[in-house]
């Protein structure tokens, strides 16, 4: 048995673990990885930008939902406006739907190109989707949250070792890395177009619906104004999280594929492109940490929409209702998407971001106006300095939407 300290510990940081299993999926795999072949690491700055805004906006939330005892979605509702509210559960359901059917393809598909140095001809990808799929459904139907926690604990545990060892086995050295946190566009790459990829990278991370589920696990974890140190606490350790997974995918496609001057147009490519530096054993690490990733950010996407109808009608929590177990139902069945109709998952999580990309300055804003109501937020009306640094990242969000909305434009117009 763990003695109370360390699971107090643990406790602590379990709404931590869930938000970093939220954001790490493999749409950030994709991108991390994507960036680091193409322009090794000189975009480490990126990440390390996005994981400190994205720190900064979770303090924010969870502060902001301890003082008001209220969860984003409803106090936008009441505070600013029901249209704008219903604006982001569209938007965010939306964002989830793409986000689905692009994860459980990617991870259906690395697994099937696997599956070939094991079975002559491999696994096909449908039975992968479909065991994933139903694994998650069933893990919904249990209706808990502080399961889901324990659950997804353990996978972003596999993710983060896997990752981390590839990270030590393949990484470029030291000085290229410190070298990657100055910041500065390259104008190099295979696609030549460093802004979007930037712009996809901060996009994975900073996403506008880890911001409204940040404000559910902290009233669902119960903290009080006694608890704004273990917020900020939790907080940072899921940022530090997402940086460290994200830079160790970044560098172990910088220290093999960019090296090799090989590009990357899809993550199964990687089980090719990565056997020769990495070996066997390495690729199955690899393998191993994709899937824990898709997996982890899935259980976060089927259970969304009832946490956002709960916190658009201003109830408790009930992930056992009926109605939420068909919506759940239904949105883990677009994981089958991609093998049933052999689509591309990467250009369907390319279009599913859009909706992200529109939403992030909104979110920016809405938090801005909130924290600036003196008679929702009282003595702690948000001061000057943190007026100016929100701004700041509202300017940030408004520039990095329009790259990723023209790059996603581009993208469709030449399908």
């Amino acid at each position: 048995m763990l003695s109370p300290k360390i699971q107090k510990a643990i406790k602590s940081v379990l709404p931590g673990i869930f938000l970093f299993g939220f954001t790490v999926g493999t749409g950030s795999v994709t991108a991390m990885a994507k960036a680091g072949a193409d322009y090794g690491m000189s975009l480490l700055w990126a990440v390390c930008l996005s994981c400190l805004i994205t720190v900064f906006l979770l303090d924010l939330f969870g502060k902001f939902t301890i003082i008001t005892k209220d969860t984003a979605l409803s106090a936008i509702r009441k505070h600013i406006h029901p249209a704008v509210a219903l604006f982001f559960l569209i938007g965010l359901t939306a964002n989830v739907c793409g986000s689905v059917i692009g994860v459980m393809g990617i991870v259906a598909d690395v697994c099937a190109e696997w599956s070939k140095n094991i079975y002559d001809g491999g696994v096909p990808s449908i039975y992968f989707a479909g065991f994933f799929v139903g694994l998650v459904y069933l893990i919904f139907l249990q209706g808990n949250t502080k399961y889901f926690e324990q659950i997804l604990a353990v996978v972003v545990s596999i993710m983060a070792i896997c990752f981390l060892i590839n990270f030590i086995m393949l990484a470029p050295p030291i000085h290229v890395l410190a070298k990657g946190m100055i910041p500065n566009m390259p104008e190099t790459g295979n696609d030549k177009n460093a802004f979007l990829v930037t712009a996809s990278m901060v996009g994975t991370t900073v996403f506008s619906g880890l911001f409204i589920l940040r404000t559910t696990l902290v009233k669902e974890a119960k903290w009080t104004m006694a608890d704004f140190n273990t917020q900020r606490k939790d907080a940072i350790f899921s940022g530090v999280l997402i940086f460290l997974v994200s830079a160790a995918i970044m560098a172990a496609a910088a220290g093999t594929l960019h090296v090799e001057g090989a590009s990357l147009e899809n993550v199964s490519e990687l089980i090719t492109l990565l056997e020769p530096f990495a070996g066997r054993i390495g690729v199955a690490i690899f393998v191993l940490g994709l899937v824990a990733a898709g997996v982890s950010s899935q259980f976060p996407n089927v259970a969304l929409l009832p946490w956002l109808l709960d916190d658009y009608h201003q109830r408790e929590t009930n992930m056992k209702r009926k109605d939420y177990r068909v919506y759940a139902f239904g949105i883990s069945l677009l994981g089958l998407v991609v093998p049933i109709f052999n689509a591309k998952p990467i250009v369907i999580m390319i279009i599913s971001q859009a909706f992200g990309a529109l939403l992030l300055p909104i979110t920016v804003s809405c938090i801005l106006i909130l924290g600036n109501k003196s008679a929702l937020m009282e003595s702690y009306k948000y001061s000057m300095p943190i007026n100016i640094v929100l701004l700041g990242i509202l300017l940030f969000s408004v520039v990095m939407s329009y790259m990723s909305i023209t790059g996603i434009v581009s993208i469709l117009q030449s399908l």
